[in-house]
């Protein structure tokens, strides 16, 4: 059985209908403001940030911490995942 991601905070769903039903809690626009968005990469061992090109061991732990190149700026954004 396949797992499905939300690419904001990493969360792991069994099917992409449960993950776009839930409201994601690090969506970009703030807490119970969005749904979560389904990452479309591979499962990996290791996750990369596209902005600032950190390595983690899982996407939860990647969108957990802010990115200090992100486009919003120093602390205005989370790592966000590289395909």
């Amino acid at each position: 059985m396949a797992n499905y991601y939300c690419e904001y905070c990493g969360q792991k769903f069994s099917s992409v209908s449960s993950l776009t039903a839930a409201s994601c809690p690090r969506h970009p626009n703030g807490m119970g403001k969005g749904k979560h968005k389904l990452y479309e990469g591979s499962e990996k061992t290791k996750y990369t940030c596209k902005y600032c090109g950190q390595t983690f061991n899982s996407l939860s732990s990647l969108t957990a911490a802010s990115c200090p190149r992100h486009p919003n700026g120093m602390g205005k954004g989370k790592h966000a995942p590289a395909l």
